[in-house]
């Protein structure tokens, strides 16, 4: 697949001179309004309300955050703490389950839940019976339907024989593997030793259990890495066979969590360089595996559900990144967790022990959210098109929210550079972001964004590039 021919017909510009001109910090718009301009103050008795008027017929999501690992990895930025005793993953667990009855006491009734995602962390570090007694108390408390996705991310080096024999009775449906980089240096370098055997091994083992569905996680822009060592690194996981591979960069914030920054900065990559490294692994991907590329990150199998929502238009994207699920209401349980339902956004407290004080005290962990103005719902849904489709007819999404068109208009027409650059295309109030803008469609999105700048937010959004 030659595609430096299909973007030479697009744009005029270098690499080198696209990735100065709009490298830069903005969101990931997992969210929107994101999560900085959450309140801090945000009473938990409005949550409350809020779950009170989710509709009974409905389908919902559901999210679990377990903020445990078994080692420190030096790139992560995930809420998450090194825990290897058993009792504080057993006092945790059985604090979750508290929630989960806590908040289905409020709902009232059984919702239906279409997907369940476990995530962290490693969730996989609470023991087996605290998984299976989880799943057991969710499908008390809410109904699950027949054919809902139950995922979950595992770190294949700390999977135990029961932890693994767990996700069967769990009902596990897909599992991510973190795999990150194969590169002995690189994880020498982010203290994450993980050979391909082992990834190979538990992959196996998982599709042993009947697991069809499985994803793996890369990363591009750390430490020692070059071109060529993701390029390795992405041809050697096909053989993984993996339905999914989300691709991320790396984002530096040592500023958010203390250990990044015993990564010494002048040993990442520069911008044009992690460019480069993006474009190796998407080239392996689409060119030698066969992977369509979705939104910004993520590949998909062509018979895989992922790469039919691209098709047919039904894409989402959430705090897990892109999905297929179109639950109108994410409800999420764990220190830290984010949900989102239709009135707004809600973030449980970060902290483990403020967070367990909260459910023993029998309230809700909510402590930061933001109600949902009608201008965030037009945004969030040209935002959420933008990033899913790499299109959006601003007009149409106007008209669903009974907006004045100017208001998306406007904006637009600071989308003229990248016209002139080739990355967008526009026809009126239609508007396309092309496959050499498809890199930089988060900063297509930020042209929409009215929040984006208020009260010196930019610093905590990772890198554009």
């Amino acid at each position: 697949m030659d595609r430096t021919a299909g973007r030479a017909t697009l744009s005029t510009m270098t690499d080198a001179e696209l990735v100065a001109r709009y490298d830069g910090r903005v969101p990931r718009y997992t969210s929107y309004p994101t999560a900085p301009h959450f309140r801090a103050d945000f009473p938990a008795a409005d949550y409350g309300a809020w779950l009170q008027a989710l509709p009974h017929d409905r389908p919902v999501s559901l999210y679990l955050h377990v903020p445990f690992c078994d080692r420190l990895c030096l790139y992560c930025g995930c809420n998450t703490y090194v825990v290897r005793q058993d009792a504080p993953r057993r006092a945790y667990a059985g604090t979750v389950e508290r929630e989960i009855v806590m908040v289905a006491d409020r709902i009232g009734h059984r919702l239906p839940v279409s997907h369940v995602h476990w995530g962290g962390g490693t969730p996989t570090t609470l023991p087996a019976d605290c998984l299976t007694g989880i799943m057991d108390l969710i499908r008390s408390a809410f109904a699950l339907l027949p054919d809902a996705e139950v995922a979950i991310e595992i770190d294949p080096t700390s999977m135990s024989p029961d932890r693994l024999a767990a996700l069967s009775g769990m009902g596990i449906t897909r599992a991510s593997l973190g795999l990150q980089d194969l590169d002995e240096s690189v994880q020498a370098a982010i203290g994450r030793h993980q050979s391909y055997e082992v990834t190979e091994s538990c992959a196996q083992f998982l599709r042993g259990l009947g697991i069809a569905s499985l994803n793996l996680d890369l990363i591009y822009g750390l430490p020692r890495q070059t071109e060529n060592s993701v390029a390795r690194t992405a041809r050697r996981t096909l053989a993984l066979n993996a339905d999914r591979v989300a691709v991320f960069g790396y984002a530096h914030v040592p500023w958010m969590k203390r250990h990044p920054a015993l990564i010494p900065e002048e040993h990442l990559p520069n911008p044009e360089a992690r460019f480069a490294q993006r474009r190796a692994i998407g080239d392996v991907l689409e060119g030698e595996g066969g992977y369509l590329p979705v939104g910004l990150d993520h590949y998909a199998r062509p018979g895989d559900a992922m790469a039919e929502a691209v098709r047919t238009g039904r894409l989402h994207r959430s705090f897990q990144g892109y999905t297929t699920d179109t639950a109108e209401a994410l409800i999420a349980f764990g220190a830290s967790a984010i949900g989102c339902l239709p009135h707004g956004y809600v973030q449980n407290a970060s902290d483990v022990p403020g967070y367990k004080a909260a459910i023993a005290a029998g309230k809700l962990a909510a402590k930061r959210g933001i109600a949902l103005t009608e201008d965030d719902r037009l945004r969030r849904d040209v935002i959420e098109t933008i990033m899913c489709d790499l299109r959006a007819d601003l007009a149409d999404i106007a008209a669903r929210h009974r907006a004045d068109p100017s208001v998306l208009l406007g904006p637009a027409e600071k989308l003229a550079m990248f016209e002139a650059d080739g990355l967008v295309r526009r026809e009126g109030a239609r508007l396309e972001v092309t496959e050499a803008g498809r890199p930089f469609v988060r900063n297509v999105a930020a042209v929409f964004d009215a929040y984006l700048g208020r009260g010196g937010d930019a610093p905590r959004h990772a890198r554009a590039v």
